[in-house]
């Protein structure tokens, strides 16, 4: 390999692509779908916001200004939280449309997350949303494709390849030159896009462009960088195996369709019937079964709240429950919650479990297409991926269990067994109470669990480049 002459080649693919008519013009009708995306998603994760931080204010004010009441009216009264988008979801929905923004908290119950934009919008949601990572995922791949097909296909259409192989250059330099020129032009069209994009918008919409989102940053401009390069590896590939530029051209568009709609489909398909998912009402028939079997609060013969009697009355040395030094009722709704929330927990890990399955099956994808290995890998950076999601119902519900749990210590200790329903104890005790702060996942964590896509990549690229060598060493294939 000669450095020299894959400078000089590169050189001449880099004029010549930039001399091209039709590369300006599919550059700059990208680059304006490219700037529209960014502006609209601005506005649209900046408003979103602020609607859902006005929203938990008014919530939040209205739990402040309850007036002395039962503490268990006050658990059944509720807490709505909402859910607010990542600082670079504007680049990336991810999964943002699909699930929901607002769950309300209240004991004994644990509600689903709701009012996801895709409940209020038409069938055309599940083409997917404008976004940046829409137009650099599905559309630069196909720039790449019209102006690198004809790379070494036109050359021997029209003869010149046999030219330049009688030069000193060998046939892998002509290859790895054509690949360095292609993806130089596309780096220095894009990437600087991407980079000042991302870091405008995180400062528009959180103030500041703190450590962790400037790593993410980081690598997903770097992670793009390779995605690119794997495409026009594959570009440059094709290119050199077709006889004319019009069969690479075929070859490419099909390519472009197998990646960008068959094979997504197929995977989501194929792990969604690998493992399969219970719906709402099997998930929740299947606690409501095994709660049974562990105890019923409201089955006054229910051996196990029973057996949790007895043993309170002779820990205190009392025969009647209201002659115990607490309130036996709160006692046995903070027994239940315990049971209820440790049953819900078990089957939600349970479910979650299934979909991580599921969705394992398109990551193990990523290396049959790299358009879901960047796919992946750009929802995970930009917060918007399926474990953070999880982590927002997680958080919630551990919030839920501990709020339902102190005020029912309060009505444990404050309220007596007698005339129960009749008492009141003051407000100070709830409001007291920490608000939830959603915590996001760590970048450790979420490049933890796009490991997979990261190395589907870098095998892209290697498996681009062993390619190259392996159509250099055939003679037919310069013809």
């Amino acid at each position: 390999m000669h450095l020299h002459y894959i400078k000089l080649i590169a050189r001449q693919e880099w004029n010549a692509i930039f001399r091209g008519r039709n590369t300006r013009i599919l550059y700059f009708s990208l680059l304006a779908v490219s700037l529209l995306a960014m502006i609209t998603g601005w506005q649209y994760v900046g408003k979103f916001n602020r609607q859902q931080a006005t929203a938990h204010q008014q919530v939040y004010d209205q739990w402040m200004s309850q007036p002395d009441r039962h503490p268990h009216r006050v658990a059944h009264y509720g807490y709505l939280v909402f859910r607010e988008k990542s600082p670079l979801s504007f680049f990336d929905f991810g999964l943002d449309s699909y699930v929901g923004n607002a769950v309300f908290l209240e004991a004994h119950r644990q509600n689903t997350i709701n009012l996801s934009e895709a409940s209020f919008s038409n069938g055309m949601l599940r083409f997917g949303e404008l976004s940046m990572a829409l137009v650099l995922q599905l559309l630069v791949p196909l720039l790449i494709i019209f102006i690198g097909f004809p790379t070494i296909a036109g050359l021997k259409q029209n003869g010149v390849l046999k030219i330049l192989l009688c030069q000193r250059a060998s046939y892998f330099d002509l290859l790895v030159g054509k690949t360095a020129g292609l993806t130089a032009a596309i780096w220095i069209l894009f990437l600087p896009l991407i980079l000042i994009s991302l870091f405008v918008g995180s400062f528009f919409l959180s103030g500041k462009i703190g450590v962790d989102n400037t790593l993410r940053i980081l690598i997903i401009v770097s992670s793009y960088a390779v995605y690119f390069l794997s495409i026009v590896l594959l570009v440059v590939g094709v290119s050199a195996v077709s006889r004319s530029a019009k069969q690479a051209l075929m070859a490419l568009v099909f390519g472009w369709i197998l990646f960008i709609i068959i094979i997504p489909k197929s995977a989501q398909t194929l792990g969604s019937r690998l493992y399969e998912a219970p719906n709402k009402i099997a998930f929740e028939q299947a606690i409501e079964a095994e709660m049974s079997q562990q105890g019923d609060s409201h089955n006054p013969n229910d051996p196990h709240f029973a057996q949790l009697k007895a043993d309170l009355l002779k820990k205190y040395g009392v025969d009647s429950v209201q002659a115990l030094p607490l309130n036996y009722g709160a006692f046995v709704m903070k027994e239940s919650e315990t049971i209820t929330s440790t049953l819900f927990n078990k089957h939600f890990d349970r479910l979650i479990g299934t979909y991580r399955s599921q969705n394992a099956v398109s990551t193990a994808f990523g290396f049959a297409d790299p358009f879901l290995a960047i796919r992946n890998l750009s929802m995970n950076l930009s917060g918007t991926d399926f474990d953070s999601f999880t982590a927002f119902q997680q958080q919630t519900e551990r919030y839920r269990y501990e709020k339902s749990q102190r005020l029912n210590e309060i009505h444990l200790t404050q309220i007596q067994y007698r005339n129960d329903s009749q008492q009141k104890v003051g407000a100070d005790h709830w409001q007291r109470m920490p608000d939830f702060t959603f915590q996001p996942l760590s970048i450790a964590a979420n490049l933890s669990a796009a490991g997979i896509s990261l190395a589907a990549l870098v095998c892209w690229v290697l498996a681009g480049f062993g390619a190259l060598y392996y159509i250099s060493t055939k003679r037919h294939f310069q013809l």
